[in-house]
């Protein structure tokens, strides 16, 4: 998994509340352990009509927001199923932080197990943030996450904070199979004395 310590990018302001996970990958996508292709498949209802023609207002489908790498929304993002091809979707077109007053727990969760950053704000620097986003010529924030904080397009710089080990998760591009590959010889101990204690566990069928 990337790291994420800093990053500059282009932030797509979506001013939705309650973004749930079939909007931002549908059902009949999520049929597949595939990660790669399903950013083509990141809120397909929106971006396109029936027919599938790209709807021409919508942000993704817009100059210079077809290249961001951040997304800005209102409250509770991703709620809904527990479904991690929403994730999935979202790393594959490119997202590596969302931005948003509060996060759907398992969302965030699964933000973290796959390399972006669910950064909480106060609603009110949402909303001036996605204001900026749409009247300012500049689109581009940066994130500093050894320093807990974001600088908006008119450089004024605000604080967040994000539990000390999903950030240090993050820093070190650890995912949660690298993680326990740290502790291996712990676990072989475990295990060797649990063998010992519980045999009747490990036992195998003949």
């Amino acid at each position: 998994m990337q790291p994420f310590t800093q990053w500059r990018g282009i932030a797509a302001p979506m001013p939705k509340a309650n973004v749930d996970t079939d909007a931002i990958i549908a059902v009949q996508h999520v049929y597949t352990l595939k990660k790669s292709g399903l950013g083509n498949y990141l809120f397909h209802r929106w971006r396109y009509a029936p027919g599938g023609d790209e709807v021409g207002d919508f942000v993704l489908n817009r100059a210079p927001f077809r290249q961001a790498t951040v997304l800005v929304a209102q409250s509770n993002f991703g709620c809904g199923s527990s479904r991690e091809h929403a994730v999935w979707a979202l790393a594959d077109f490119g997202i590596r932080c969302v931005i948003a007053p509060s996060f759907a727990s398992i969302l965030h969760e699964n933000c973290i197990k796959n390399g972006i950053l669910p950064l909480s704000l106060k609603e009110q620097e949402v909303e001036d943030l996605l204001a900026m986003l749409e009247r300012e010529e500049c689109k581009l924030v940066d994130i500093d996450l050894k320093a807990c904080q974001v600088t908006f397009p008119d450089g004024s710089v605000h604080s967040f904070t994000l539990d000390t080990a999903q950030r240090d998760a993050l820093l070190q591009g650890l995912d949660p199979i690298t993680l326990a590959e740290r502790y291996e010889d712990d676990i072989s101990a475990f295990q060797q004395r649990d063998r010992q204690v519980r045999p009747w566990i490990w036992q195998t069928g003949s």
